[in-house]
C-alpha cells in the first residue's frame, strides 16, 4: 500500500501525479480558449512532447510519475466508480433525463481508457451514435459539446492538493474547472492505491454546492513543521481558507495556517505563480506582488472547534515564526522591470523543488535560473514554449502524492 504523505515543499518528492492533456489540447480553439480558461491555443503534439520532457526529467530524478488518464482508466474498472462518474459528469439536470440516460449508456460500454480520454477530453454531439435523437440534439449543432473539454487538468495541482497526512479534493472557482473534481473524487474513492489507505479527506469530497467557499492547491503551499501557508487569490476564498483550516486542526495536521491576501488578477491566478519554497530558509518570489504590506494572518486552534486569527506583521515573519529559521531568503524574478514581468507571466516563480535547492523550471527563464544558480539552487531545465501558454509551470503541473517533511 502506497504511503500518502506530503508533509513538506522541499522535502525529497517520491511520488507526484501529472496530466498528458491531448484531446482536451485538441479541441482548444481562439473561439473557445477564453472561456476554458487559456489566453491561447497549444501545438497539441509540441505539448506532448514538452510534457514527456518534464515527466522523464521526475522519473530520472527517482520520482515516480503517474498519469490521471492511467489513474481514471483503472478507476472505471469498479462499476461503482463508472457508474457514479458517468450520473455526475451527465446528470438529468444537465442534459434532460432520456438524453442523459442514452449517452451514459453509450458512454458505459466503451472502453475504460477511451472513456477516460472523454471524461478529460469531452464529447461533441457529432461524436455519438445517429440513433440518439431528441429535442436537445436536434438544437445543437455537431461540434457543440455534450461535455465539455478539460484542458486544465494540465495543472494537477489545483483540482487536489496532500497535506501531511490527507488530502484536499478542492471545489473549483471556474465553471470551466468544477467538473476536474470529480474526477479526483472518484480516483481517491475507487482506485485501488488509494480506496483502502490510510488518510483524512480534508475538504471537498461531497456533492453539494460549495458556493463562495472555493479552494485551489495552486494556493496551498506545504511549507512543513506543521504549517501551511495558503494564498487568498482570484480562485481561493477566505471562506475556502477557513474551512480546510478547521478541518487541519480537527484532524491534528497542522498547528497553523498563514493566509496571505494576494491580488485579484490573472497574472497573479494563485499563490505559487509569485512564489515558492525552493530551500529550507529560500523562496522564490516575484516582488511586484509578494510585498512587504501585503496582510497576511495566522490562524491557529481556539481550543474549542474554532479558529483563532492574529494579524502577523509581514509574511516574512510568519513564516520565520512557523520554520523556526532566523531569515528567510528571498531569490526575486531575474531581470530589469520589463524581463522580471515577462519571466513571471512565462512562471519563472513556479518551479517544483524536488529536493532542498534542486527544482525543474522552464529553460526559458534565463534571466530568473541564472539567480537561482548564483544562490546555489540547481535548475533541471525543461522546454515550455507550448505548455507555458496555459500559464502554469513545472509545480502547476504536478500534484505530489508522498514527499518527505524537513
Amino acid at each position: 500500500m502506497q504511503k500518502h504523505y506530503v508533509g513538506s515543499e522541499i522535502g525529497q518528492l517520491r511520488s507526484v501525479l501529472l496530466h498528458r492533456p491531448n484531446l482536451s489540447l485538441q479541441r482548444l480553439t481562439p473561439s473557445n480558449c477564453q472561456d476554458l480558461l487559456f489566453d491561447d491555443v497549444l501545438s497539441v503534439e509540441k505539448a506532448g512532447e514538452e510534457h514527456d520532457i518534464f515527466a522523464n526529467t521526475l522519473r530520472e530524478q527517482g520520482v515516480e510519475v503517474l498519469l490521471l488518464t492511467d489513474l481514471l482508466s483503472e478507476t472505471l474498472d469498479n462499476t461503482q466508480a463508472r457508474d457514479w462518474l458517468l450520473s455526475t459528469q451527465i446528470s438529468d439536470y444537465r442534459l434532460g433525463p432520456a438524453f442523459a440516460s442514452d449517452v451514459r449508456a453509450w458512454l458505459a460500454d466503451l472502453p475504460h481508457r477511451e472513456l477516460a480520454r472523454r471524461l478529460t477530453g469531452g464529447v461533441t454531439y457529432g461524436e455519438i451514435p445517429g440513433h440518439i435523437k431528441n429535442m436537445v440534439t436536434d438544437t445543437h449543432s455537431a461540434t457543440d459539446f455534450i461535455m465539455k473539454p478539460l484542458p486544465n487538468h494540465l495543472f494537477t495541482r489545483d483540482t487536489s492538493c496532500w497535506i501531511y497526512n490527507g488530502v484536499s479534493i478542492n471545489p473549483m472557482a471556474k465553471t470551466a474547472r468544477q467538473r476536474e473534481t470529480n474526477n479526483l473524487r472518484a480516483i481517491y474513492r475507487w482506485h485501488p492505491l488509494f480506496s483502502a489507505g490510510d488518510f483524512v479527506k480534508y475538504y471537498g469530497d461531497e456533492n453539494i454546492n460549495y458556493d463562495h467557499a472555493t479552494l485551489e492547491g495552486g494556493d496551498v503551499l506545504v511549507i512543513g513543521r506543521g504549517a501551511v501557508l495558503i494564498g487568498m487569490s482570484e480562485r481561493t476564498t477566505p471562506q475556502g481558507v477557513e474551512f480546510l483550516a478547521t478541518s487541519l486542526f480537527q484532524h491534528n495536521q497542522a498547528n497553523q495556517v498563514i493566509a496571505l491576501e494576494l491580488p485579484k488578477h490573472r497574472s497573479c491566478m494563485h499563490l505559487d505563480t509569485v512564489m515558492t519554497h525552493i530551500d529550507i530558509d529560500t523562496f522564490s518570489v516575484y516582488p511586484e506582488v509578494v510585498r512587504q504590506n501585503a496582510q497576511c494572518w495566522v490562524l491557529t486552534p481556539d481550543g474549542r472547534g474554532g479558529l483563532k486569527r492574529q494579524q502577523a506583521p509581514n509574511l516574512l515573519h510568519a513564516l520565520e515564526q512557523a520554520l523556526h529559521i532566523d531569515q528567510v531568503k528571498l531569490i526575486t524574478t531575474g531581470g530589469d522591470a520589463f524581463e522580471a514581468e515577462r519571466e513571471q507571466w512565462n512562471d519563472a516563480n513556479n518551479v517544483l523543488t524536488l529536493r532542498p535547492g534542486v527544482v525543474v523550471g522552464y529553460e526559458r527563464n534565463t534571466w530568473t535560473n541564472e539567480k537561482y544558480d548564483k544562490a546555489g539552487i540547481t535548475v533541471l531545465p525543461i522546454p515550455g514554449n507550448e505548455l507555458g501558454r496555459g500559464r502554469g509551470g513545472a509545480r502547476c503541473m504536478s500534484c505530489p502524492l508522498e514527499r518527505d517533511g524537513i
